[in-house]
């Protein structure tokens, strides 16, 4: 045979597809990863960043588990910022510019690095099903390979159709064809479908553009980075620029709304509430004058530039017309315009935890498909099917992350409880236990499980032991060292701070807001002494589980209380309807999701808390 029989199939080579096949071949499955564009994987579709607000908080994730996103993102960064700092250490947020060209052959490269992992360029069009089971896929050419677990990551391809103006084309993206037969198969199956939309802004030449106009935004003097790796960070980096649009902007671009496949009905499907169109925004919004616009460069050795905060499915006309009236863009010239796409999508209350169907065994969902938007979204979901089908092949219990564990875990269970019927973003807002959950301390959280998992070595899991251990030596340290009056009061009363008036430790000075370990340094010189043998990521934890030691160990004990719930098991084939004591919407709900505990039932849209005790009485617990 051509290709002989597998334990993985993934569709799909965007962010989710390369995540999905990596955690798998890594693992030990014999992974095939199948894509229309091999000189395409792991493109950035849309904007060349990574991370930001709680998406910084996943890449990191995805990295202490084993995942080769943070990675990715570090090699091929063109500059790093950390966003939020002046908020508390839950919101910190890593995000880089990426150079979109690198982006692309850093994975190709990492991926075509691994044993288990063959790969073809082909376009699936059908699952091959026996039963209820998934057994492989079928390929436009005819060519039907066996595997014993299907991934489908096909992001925006499934019937995708791209819409500028009035002008409407099939594609999955610009310049590519979209993915034709398998919406059409699943729901012959029994599988509910959906249709949203995304967009993107139009490519200008860097070269056209008048950057004095605009507010230059450096990255970080000192940059960080993801990977918990040796991965390197930024010796120099490229800056972006902030400008506005104006009334002038908006009035072109309202001249222009009878054309807008948006506001003429052309357009179907839900898109993004928190990333809307230029459009969108000026329509929504009408009282506001202006709004941001943020001129990110596309790459080290490239003149494009990508507008983010533009994004328009108006005539290209009308796009170069309003976008010459913003500030630094009045010889602006269009690489490409911008455009709106519609896509199938499966309403993602149709899986398990594992990401598992419930209607076809075998078969995982990963990505766009389930509904959600964002590189880093797509990226977790795939690293958790690729982990779970290689789980499923070994006839091993499925790996959930809970959601006091990640914000990994916060995504999919969100997804699974309670659907979406808009593209799913993630915020720091959605996760209850965002304390418990920050960039830094992902590795501390997660590297464990993902050595467990066989997608972390042992060398790397006993750094994160050395870590663990030297962080705890320093606190240990710090409640045991004092500072006298005469060392400190001098340097306290400089930084208007109250002064001491008998021995204090220094871990009690660390509690005070205005006092971090550098302003201690600073204050007595046997303590700079030994701060500088401390390693700075070690620093960072100290300070930060000293001065929210109470906050912590207060969400510590409501995350406990609430996962207690998840101790009480649902027998898989409990009758909710037998219970008429559930309110009609709690019954369809829960004969719907299937919860497997009670913690989860709680958790479904519909469910209110008194349903959630009938349950609990009716099952004696």
């Amino acid at each position: 045979m051509l290709f002989e029989g597998y334990d993985v199939i993934v569709v799909g080579a965007g962010h989710a597809g390369n995540e999905a096949a990596a955690a798998a071949a890594n693992m030990g499955s014999k992974t095939l990863l199948i894509t229309m564009d091999m000189t395409k994987m792991g493109q950035m579709s849309c904007n060349p960043a990574m991370g930001g607000v709680a998406k910084g908080q996943i890449v990191r994730e995805i990295d202490a588990l084993g995942g080769l996103s943070g990675i990715i993102t570090d090699v091929s960064a063109i500059q790093f910022r950390m966003l939020n700092k002046s908020k508390g250490p839950a919101m910190w947020s890593p995000r880089t510019q990426n150079d979109r060209a690198r982006f692309t052959e850093a994975w190709r490269i990492q991926l075509e690095r691994i044993p288990n992992l063959d790969f073809l360029q082909e376009m699936v069009t059908e699952i091959l099903v026996e039963g209820e089971k998934a057994v492989g896929i079928k390929t436009s050419i005819g060519l039907e390979i066996t595997s014993k677990t299907v991934i489908l990551t096909n992001g925006t391809f499934l019937n995708g159709l791209i819409h500028i103006g009035d002008k409407q084309m099939g594609g999955g993206r610009s310049g590519e064809r979209a993915s034709k037969g398998i919406t059409e198969q699943l729901i012959g199956l029994g599988f509910e479908a959906g249709r949203m939309k995304t967009g993107t802004p139009p490519r200008v030449d860097g070269r056209s553009l008048d950057y004095s106009k605009m507010e230059e935004q450096p990255g970080d003097e000192k940059p960080g980075k993801f990977s918990f790796t040796s991965t390197k960070p930024l010796a120099h980096q490229r800056s972006c620029h902030i400008t506005y649009t104006n009334p002038t902007v908006h009035e072109v671009l309202a001249d222009g709304f009878d054309r807008s496949p948006m506001f003429n009905g052309r357009i179907r499907g839900q898109g993004p509430r928190y990333c809307p169109s230029i459009e969108d925004k000026i329509n929504r919004f009408a009282e506001r004058d202006r709004h941001q616009i943020f001129v990110e460069p596309e790459g080290w050795n490239t003149v494009e530039v990508y507008v983010n905060g533009f994004s328009t499915s108006l005539p290209e006309e009308v796009q170069h017309q309003a976008i010459r009236h913003i500030p630094g863009f009045k010889q602006a010239k269009l690489f490409r315009p911008g455009y709106a796409i519609e896509y199938d999508y499966f309403p993602p209350t149709q899986l398990s935890l594992s990401l598992e169907t419930k209607v076809i065994e075998n078969l995982f969902f990963a990505g766009q498909i389930n509904g959600t938007t964002g590189y880093e979204e797509a990226a977790c979901q795939g690293l958790m099917a690729g982990i779970n089908a290689h789980r499923k092949v070994r006839e091993k219990e499925a790996f959930i992350l809970r959601r006091s564990e990640a914000y990994i875990g916060v995504l999919i269970d969100d997804l699974i409880n309670k659907g979406t019927d808009e593209p799913y973003r993630m915020f720091t807002s959605r996760a209850e236990f965002r304390l418990l959950l920050r960039q830094d301390n992902a590795d501390l959280r997660l590297t464990e499980k993902g050595h467990q998992l066989g997608l972390i070595d042992d060398d790397r899991l006993e750094k994160v032991f050395d870590k663990r251990n030297a962080i705890q030596e320093v606190l240990v340290d710090i409640k045991q060292r004092k500072a006298t009056p005469d060392e400190v009061n001098d340097g306290l009363g400089e930084i208007s701070t109250a002064t001491i008036k008998e021995k204090v430790s220094i871990h009690q000075l660390l509690k005070r807001p205005e006092i971090s370990i550098n302003v201690l340094e600073k204050l007595e010189p046997t303590l700079k002494e030994y701060f500088q043998r401390v390693d700075d990521e070690v620093k960072e934890q100290v300070e930060i589980l000293t001065k929210y030691e109470s906050y912590l160990e207060k969400e510590r004990q409501h995350a406990e209380r609430v996962e207690s719930l998840e101790n009480y098991r649902i027998p898989s084939d409990f009758d909710y309807d037998t219970v008429k004591a559930l309110s009609t919407e709690a019954r369809e709900k829960l004969g719907k999701i299937r919860p497997h505990t009670i913690g989860q039932a709680s958790r479904i849209s519909g469910v209110s808390p008194a349903d959630v005790s009938v349950i609990m009485i009716y099952l004696g617990k």
